[in-house]
């Protein structure tokens, strides 16, 4: 069996392919005559970030059966290539938790203590005792949004600190909340109650930038910002603004939009430190992630089992080219109720129906599952059952032969909470196009794509002239609309329809919102919701 290590592993790492029989590994020192050259009988390969393993280079690896990533982000790996070259690419989210988690209370502690300030200024040579007056992070509010492995380990040492702790995650039960002291609740008021906030999400639509000016405005005056997680999430220029002006105490940045950092709002800004996105960089978190990438990659090449991955790991490419349609199907229905949904997610019910229930289903319960947790922390299509198991969330499944619309095969999902449930059903059409069938027992058709708007409203007449006049108004072109309506009435004599309107990507945010607000006012109208599947 021969294992290339490309890229500078500890001697643990070594050691644990080392202290197997029968293996030839390559370490990145022993490359000679190319890294393609070596992967030409390779068993298993183990990169860091720097390493780039692309299509070409796969293509020169005929016998790759794993890739190991000693770390979590797999932007250097050509996941979809490595699955239908039915290669198993695996990364090791998690590992680096504790020393995320340490560096973040670290800045916190910083920020509190002015210790970087009170450090430069002793080695000037001045003594500016009176001035470096501190608070404490006791009895203090501490708001995480984002309550992964990262974020509860926050919440872990945080408690300790004696702070009370307030966090957002949709995704997230109650049972581990409280299991961690977090009060669950919206990120609103997660960003109204801090007085120290802690970003541990990744990056997705929703998240990208959500600190803004706006958001920034609502904070308690004096907040401290800390983001050891993606660069992307803040507007730096409006959070610049927001430390010029007192809104925003201090701030301590250890990743940026762009990397590495060479121009900066913060650079003169004396409530701001910066770091070189360190917070996973420690020995024991380096060494720990080598040893769990080789540990994942020798049980995967001799026993099959595989953990981690980000991928599918025994599809053919027929199998995978037969299953593609329904794994993107799975994910954008995933998306769709999330997005129309509006609560956090207690368990999820799957039903394959028609040619679905023979096939294997497990990528596409994944991908929906990732279309579901979206925003969770390192969510990918194999390890997404795990994270809602962890995060306590049932997921039930079945295969019936029933199907529905004349569909060959039909994917039904439907979200529960205690107090209520929603149920859409969808398909490939043609075995290519994601299409929506139904919502809530309501046939309405249209494909899964691009960005719509969905609305539930009461079937009087007008309703469709108003919401075509309204989005008029805001010079917003429809590309598509689907009605739908239910068979019978409330109860009250008024029959409930649905509506689901595709406009124009180009349409820009700040007139979609505006249509919104004038849509939701409509008496008709019972909710408005935007989706973007794109």
């Amino acid at each position: 069996m021969k294992v290339v290590l490309a890229e500078k592993v500890s001697p643990a790492t070594v050691a644990v392919f080392a202290n197997a029989a029968d293996w030839n590994v390559v370490t990145h020192d022993q490359i000679k005559n190319g890294l393609a050259a070596e992967l030409a009988d390779a068993d298993g390969l183990v990169v860091r970030s720097a390493v780039q393993v692309d299509a070409a280079l796969l293509e020169k690896a005929p016998k790759l059966r794993v890739i190991g990533r000693a770390g979590v982000g797999v932007d250097n790996i050509d996941a979809e290539a490595a699955t239908r070259q039915g290669i198993v690419v695996m990364n090791t989210p998690g590992a680096n938790a504790v020393a995320v988690a340490e560096l973040t209370l670290a800045l916190m502690v910083d920020l509190a203590r002015m210790v970087p300030r009170a450090n430069a200024t002793m080695h000037a040579g001045r003594w500016e005792k009176k001035s470096l007056q501190g608070t404490e992070l006791r009895g203090k509010t501490l708001g995480i949004v984002g309550l992964g492995r990262v974020g509860l380990e926050v919440a872990r040492r945080a408690h300790g600190f004696g702070m009370d702790l307030v966090g957002h995650d949709p995704f997230v039960s109650a049972a581990i909340a409280r299991e961690y002291d977090v009060r669950l609740a919206s990120r609103e008021e997660v960003f109204r109650q801090a007085d120290y906030l802690t970003l541990h999400v990744g990056l997705t639509h929703e998240t990208e930038g959500m600190l803004n000016a706006a958001n920034l405005a609502t904070m308690k005056k004096g907040v401290r910002i800390v983001n050891c997680a993606r660069g992307e999430l803040i507007v730096e220029e409006s959070l610049a603004d927001a430390l010029r002006s007192g809104q925003v105490a201090g701030a301590a940045l250890d990743v940026f939009r762009k990397e590495p950092l060479k121009d900066s709002p913060f650079f003169d800004l004396e409530n701001v430190i910066l770091t070189p996105h360190i917070a996973g960089s420690t020995a024991e978190a380096q060494e720990a992630v080598g040893v769990q990438i080789a540990e994942q990659v020798r049980a995967y090449l001799t026993t099959g089992v595989v953990q981690n991955a980000v991928n599918f790991p025994s599809l053919s490419y027929e199998e995978y080219t037969a299953l593609a349609p329904y794994i993107e199907l799975g994910e954008r229905l995933g998306r769709f109720l999330t997005a129309t949904f509006g609560a956090s997610v207690e368990s999820v019910d799957f039903a394959y129906s028609g040619q679905l229930k023979e096939m294997r289903t497990e990528l596409i319960r994944n991908a929906a599952l990732c279309g579901i947790l979206g925003s969770s922390e390192h969510i990918n299509r194999i390890n997404a059952s795990a994270i809602a198991k962890e995060q306590g969330i049932h997921v039930h499944e079945q295969k019936t032969e029933a199907v529905s619309g004349g569909a060959g095969s039909v994917l039904k999902l439907t979200l529960h909470t205690a107090q209520r449930s929603m149920t859409v059903s969808g398909t490939a059409r043609h075995g290519r196009f994601p299409r929506l069938l139904s919502c809530d027992g309501i046939d309405i058709e249209a494909p899964l794509d691009g960005t719509l708007l969905f609305l539930r409203n009461q079937d009087v007449p007008g309703v469709i002239g108003r919401i075509g006049t309204t989005l008029g108004d805001y010079s917003i072109n429809i590309a598509n609309f689907a009605l739908g309506r239910a068979d019978g009435n409330d109860g009250h004599g008024v029959r409930q329809a649905l509506a689901l309107v595709h406009v124009d990507a180009e349409t820009t945010p700040g007139k979609i919102q505006k249509a919104l607000e004038s849509l939701s006012k409509m008496e008709a109208i019972k909710s408005v919701r935007l989706v973007k599947l794109d």
